[in-house]
């Protein structure tokens, strides 16, 4: 007689009663013995492995003892399943027939105590397909009257459990005020009030030491405690709980516990948040265009830059700056980049534009014609300057100080070159370039390519005007004669005149435009000009 292999599986829905000793599943097990063991005579043998998932819906295959039950009989260690109910498998009908079609393929069956039943015959599967969309039938009823129970409950005010928030302890199907978180939930509302941003409160809030709600699951396990960031600060702002209401969907009703927060408070809050995500979204009169290199721009130690902005007269200036610059704000001895972000688009646009006038050449393309080299420049002129399709070429870009690496999409830089794959040369997909930060007093300017001719204009006048005072002074004059002659300072006079002393080559180099970026009008007037030209080349070498 051949042995029949039978597993025994069990399953409840919920976690309520399996801490007893003789629970559910003991007693659906026990169930399923007795019929194996009624069963002796056919060569049913029940397998002293137990595969038990308490706590979990049949609305899902992803239970870990029915996964080790399929694995086994994948594994040719079971011959059949025995269940005390074909629900207890499973409640769906889609996924009864993926475990069928398992079961098939392992030349196994399954078997339910209190249902009987032959799927050999087709009256047996339609018997089981009309039980089984019965079980989903009802798990689905069911479900949908927890949802309108919530709905019903929440409309008169109670809370029906999850995450506790912040300020508050659980008290059946209300809340109670917790007075120490409460004033963390008071003090964050008053920096927003005080402040006006997200960003700002969290940087308060760190300055002050607030934290998280400290939690500790049913095995012991403690969570929470840790710094506020910007997500969690913006979920507290524009949770209506804290008013004493309750959020069901998109409605809030008024609630049984009491509020934190003023209604007329948290209202106002949300009228600003929102109006300032509107801005953001480009609805605010101001704001036209997003930061379209975000998610492509890396500095030099993998940081990913974020945008960011700030308000001067009414104007907004964007910004790419190196992430953790916003995550660590706050921190002492922080380093980053803060880069102005029209400056570095209009920059890179530039040189992608150059590079795509570059490639059309042999040493990019393989086996290029005349004729292509003039197609290709003509598509680029036409149809490929464009900023959005530059910048869709673009695969990655790396910051570090001193260079710049742009690296183009391959699949984007065949179609817009309309060339065969094999005939793009890998070096025409990555750009290096020189990449400098000048600053003249508050204003910054980017500067990327071969150090190209930058003259500073205001510099090469006050040299002039120090060989004019110079040569007024060897005439006779003195500085009061020559202030009220140049409608200028005695003062004046007396920082830059000497600056007529600079060696010759120093004066050519900054009438080319190749002087040192730091080589400024502010610069020489902090630093006492050498008389000797060899310890000013020195001097400017350290620029």
């Amino acid at each position: 007689m051949q042995k029949i292999r039978c597993a025994i599986y069990t399953r409840k829905s919920s976690e309520e009663g399996l801490e007893q000793d003789f629970n559910s599943l003991d007693a659906q097990r026990e169930a399923c013995e007795a019929y194996v063991t009624s069963q002796k005579h056919e060569g049913w043998v029940a397998l002293v492995d137990h595969y038990d998932d308490g706590g979990i819906s049949g609305g899902t295959l992803e239970r870990p003892s029915l996964k080790r039950l399929m694995q086994d009989i994948d594994d040719g260690l079971v011959d059949q399943i025995v269940v005390y109910k074909i629900d207890r498998l499973t409640r769906s009908l889609g996924d009864f027939a993926r475990l069928v079609d398992r079961l098939d393929a392992a030349n196994a069956s399954f078997v339910s105590v209190t249902q009987s039943f032959n799927t050999a015959t087709s009256m047996g599967r339609l018997t089981l397909n009309v039980l089984l969309s019965f079980a989903q039938f009802e798990r689905e009823v069911t479900a949908e009257r927890i949802r309108d129970k919530i709905a019903a409950s929440k409309r008169k005010g109670m809370w029906m459990g999850g995450m506790v928030p912040l300020g508050y302890n659980a008290a059946g199907r209300t809340l109670e005020i917790n007075g120490e978180e409460a004033e963390t939930i008071r003090t964050l509302f008053e920096l927003y009030h005080n402040y006006g941003t997200v960003r700002e409160v969290a940087h308060q809030a760190a300055k002050l030491g607030l934290r998280s709600k400290k939690r500790t699951n049913a095995k012991g396990v403690q969570s929470g405690g840790i710094a506020l960031d910007r997500g969690h600060i913006h979920h507290i702002l524009t949770n209506p709980i804290h008013a004493g209401r309750i959020r069901h969907r998109d409605k809030t009703y008024e609630g049984l516990h009491e509020a934190i927060i003023e209604p007329a408070v948290w209202d106002d809050v949300q009228t600003r948040l929102q109006v300032k995500a509107a801005y953001r979204r480009g609805e605010g009169k101001k704001v036209k265009d997003p930061s379209p290199l975000i998610g492509k721009l890396f500095d030099e130690t993998g940081d990913r830059f974020t945008p960011s902005h700030s308000r001067k007269q009414g104007k907004r200036h964007r910004y790419y700056v190196s992430h953790r610059l916003v995550k660590r704000a706050g921190e002492k001895d922080l380093s980053g980049w803060r880069l102005p972000a029209l400056q570095l688009e209009q920059q890179i646009t530039k040189t992608i534009q150059e590079h795509l006038v570059t490639a059309a050449t042999p040493e990019m393309v393989d086996g290029l014609t005349s004729e292509e080299i003039v197609r290709i420049r003509a598509q680029v002129e036409l149809a490929g300057l464009k900023q959005k399709k530059l910048f869709a070429l673009i695969r990655r870009i790396d910051i570090a100080a001193g260079s710049m690496q742009i690296r183009l999409d391959t699949d984007a830089m065949i179609a817009v070159l309309q060339i065969e794959p094999d005939r793009l040369i890998p070096e025409a997909l990555t750009i290096t370039q020189p990449f400098r930060i000048r600053k003249r007093g508050v204003e910054t300017k980017l500067i990327i390519g071969d150090n190209p001719a930058e003259l500073d204009d205001a510099l090469i006048r006050n040299i002039a005007k120090a060989h004019h005072w110079f040569a007024m002074i060897k005439s006779g004059k003195t500085f009061d004669e020559i202030a009220a002659t140049e409608a200028t300072s005695k003062r004046r006079i007396q920082q830059v005149i000497e600056w007529a002393l600079l060696a010759p080559d120093i004066v050519r180099m900054i009438v080319e435009g190749r002087q040192p970026i730091g080589l400024t009008s502010n610069w020489l007037l902090r630093h006492a000009l050498p008389t000797d030209w060899n310890a000013q080349r020195q001097l400017i070498a350290t620029l």
